[in-house]
């Protein structure tokens, strides 16, 4: 057995359809469906949801961020940073014997639908939003690549954080009420920091491989001890800050329920702590990415429930 085809029996990788699939990175994309949904939960409560606006952005998010996850594959191949021993990349490339001319395509192409889809958008709301969507997509195409790609600084989890979670969340809410409120963005800062929490759990994971090829990440910068207990930090404040928010009145009560989902942080910390390989810490990229998701469901619920309870106690 070759190590290409060894690395592919580790990971539990297919042939076929899921070769484009995992170009797609899936896991990854919940960092783009709970952003639309609590921003348009949240706008819910002021306003009746244009149902055609929320499934345009929700699909044009995904298709920014699977495009910019083919943008990094191509980027770090050509760059000499993915091989096919890499874990936690989609391996069309290094594994799969995709052309590296065809992925970078497709990514454009997702773009250009992107674009289809926001023109719509425009059309039914403002075209400023055009603006703030084409700076969303050239921060994408940055992540990796251009000569200072972010994706190789310390500055890696503050964009991720501010384009993928306050600046969706924002959109989400603008198009639905036709302006945005401090309270909306001070309501997307928990969800922005578990976004930010996916991108640092990845760079401890990725450390060693990413201080070989000249990275700068913010976990190489501290160390990974350093970087696990940041990661900590980061899951302790989205929950403390949703407290702050409920105690100020600016969430309903309901969302406490976002404390169901904090089982997934802790295993988190406990699988980067107690392992050192990648193949070892992948787990703790799922419960990272699990948090984001059963976190920003569950505060999106909060806000249901207590529209549902309004609408019950009026009837």
């Amino acid at each position: 057995m070759t190590t290409k085809e060894y690395t592919k029996d580790v990971l539990g990788e297919k042939s076929g359809f899921q070769i484009w699939w995992r170009m797609l990175r899936p896991h990854t994309l919940t960092a783009s469906f709970v952003p639309v949904f609590v921003g348009t939960v949240i706008a819910s409560i002021e306003t009746t949801v244009h149902y055609g606006l929320f499934f345009a952005m929700l699909l044009a998010s995904m298709l920014i961020q699977a495009a910019t996850n083919m943008f990094n594959e191509y980027y770090d191949f050509v760059k000499g940073l993915d091989t096919e021993k890499s874990v936690g990349i989609g391996g069309t490339i290094v594994r799969d014997g995709i052309s590296p001319q065809t992925v970078r395509w497709l990514a454009f192409m997702f773009y250009g639908l992107a674009i289809l889809l926001g023109f719509y958008i425009c059309i039914e709301t403002n075209f400023w939003i055009a603006l703030i969507g084409l700076i969303s997509m050239l921060f994408g195409y940055l992540y990796t690549g251009g000569p200072y790609p972010i994706a190789y600084s310390p500055f890696g989890e503050l964009f991720s954080g501010f384009f993928m979670g306050t600046v969706i969340i924002g959109i989400s809410y603008f198009i639905q009420t036709s302006y945005l409120s401090v309270e909306a963005v001070l309501l997307s800062l928990p969800v922005a920091v578990l976004i930010g929490a996916i991108l640092l759990s990845n760079n401890i994971r990725d450390l060693e491989g990413d201080k070989k090829n000249g990275r700068k990440t913010l976990a190489i910068l501290i160390g990974r001890d350093n970087a696990i207990r940041l990661l900590a930090y980061f899951f302790i404040s989205a929950y403390v800050f949703t407290i702050i928010l409920i105690t100020l009145g600016m969430m309903p009560v309901w969302g406490v329920i976002t404390l169901l989902s904090i089982k997934k942080p802790i295993n988190a910390v406990k699988v980067f702590k107690n392992n050192h390989t990648p193949l070892e810490m992948m787990p703790a990229m799922k419960f990272t990415a699990q948090t984001n998701t059963m976190f920003g469901i569950l505060f999106g619920i909060s806000f249901l429930l207590n529209h549902l309870y309004s609408i019950q106690s009026l009837a």
